[in-house]
């Protein structure tokens, strides 16, 4: 199997199993973006075909975030001249905790030790993870981190502290349609990321958003309902109004918005540019951060899951059955979709409050 990298052609070979920590971390890299090739009937074609399946059976942001997580292991083998593939459990257990004792958190020390267990299967070795040596030291890691704060979710009555004060330029027109759309759709940063035009259909009742991918089904689109609204909290008309704006034709629906420096005074305001590359889930953590912060929230107390969590909050308070909020949430079970929600005040709509 032959991949371009920097107009040179690489191909695909057998793990370096032994090799130098950089043999290894560039081996994963090729590995983890292996592209399907042409099968021309023959074995080897048929093996390099099945080798492209299985690099494809994680999403591709997991995939980037193994790739980042074994390029850290193979520096730190590097580093105190350990193997990095075969690994010990000894080495993983201390790598682990070397992590931890650095401040890094719990879940990224665990995603660490998934993409070192992936590592050894893509190599058909058995994985150090398995062993108790390592489970155990994650299962301390996990007692001594303390657990990550869940984003505040933006709630109904938030999301119009958060809009009031957008003002209605372009910049501003983009970020309320994804402010709206994010709510209606109870949408992850990623998904939001990731809309092209060519997933959206305009319907009598809204949008129809298909999602190609999903958290929760990787291997079948999912259509999600974009209902119009009856107040200014309209999702449809927000999203047709800044693909208008932009002049938006066809490619990435959230797009980067340059605003050019101050005109002369007798001169007419210079217009923005619109990017042609989608928005990345991080920049739509900030936006979401950035307009709390104007809003007089403080900023970090929101991020890229505080719509999902507003929107699944808001139906619970509003009396939505459970079952309609994991289809609304997509999730594959009603102890994830409890995640999500935020309660508010303990006290309201105790089951006990009317029979004490």
């Amino acid at each position: 199997m032959q991949l371009e990298d920097a107009g040179q052609a690489l191909i695909v070979v057998d793990a370096p199993i032994g090799g130098v920590p950089v043999a290894v971390r560039r081996w994963f890299d090729i590995m983890a973006a292996a592209a399907k090739p042409e099968n021309d009937g023959s074995l080897a074609a048929a093996h390099d075909s099945a080798r492209a399946y299985r690099s494809r059976a994680k999403a591709d942001n997991t995939r980037a975030a193994y790739r980042s997580a074994v390029r850290a292991w193979c520096a730190w083998c590097d580093k105190h001249g350990v193997p990095p593939l075969p690994a010990s459990a000894r080495d993983v257990a201390a790598f682990l905790a070397a992590g931890r004792d650095r401040g890094q958190a719990g879940n990224t020390l665990k995603l660490r030790a998934a993409a070192i267990r992936f590592l050894h299967r893509a190599a058909g070795l058995p994985s150090p993870t398995d062993t108790a040596e390592v489970t155990e030291t994650m299962a301390g890691i996990r007692r001594d981190a303390p657990n990550p704060q869940k984003k505040r979710a933006a709630t109904l009555t938030v999301l119009r502290e958060l809009l009031a004060p957008i003002p209605d330029d372009v910049r501003g027109q983009r970020d309320r349609a994804l402010l709206l759309v994010g709510f209606a759709g109870a949408l992850r940063r990623s998904e939001l990321a990731g809309i092209l035009l060519g997933d959206l259909a305009r319907t009598d009742q809204g949008y129809e958003l298909t999602l190609k991918r999903t958290k929760g089904s990787q291997t079948e689109a999912v259509l999600v309902p974009l209902p119009y609204g009856k107040t200014e909290l309209c999702p449809v008309r927000a999203l047709a109004r800044w693909l208008d704006a932009a002049a938006i034709t066809g490619g990435p629906v959230f797009r980067r918005v340059w605003l050019p420096p101050h005109a002369a005074p007798d001169a007419p305001p210079p217009l923005p540019a619109i990017g042609a590359e989608p928005l990345t889930p991080r920049s739509i953590a900030r936006i979401v951060q950035a307009r709390a912060a104007a809003a007089g929230f403080t900023g970090r107390e929101f991020g890229g899951h505080s719509l999902k969590r507003g929107a699944l909050s808001t139906g619970m308070q509003a009396g939505a059955h459970a079952a309609q909020l994991r289809r609304l949430g997509r999730h594959k079970s009603f102890d994830v979709l409890g995640e999500y929600l935020e309660f508010g005040n303990l006290f309201d709509g105790h089951p006990l409050r009317d029979v004490l």
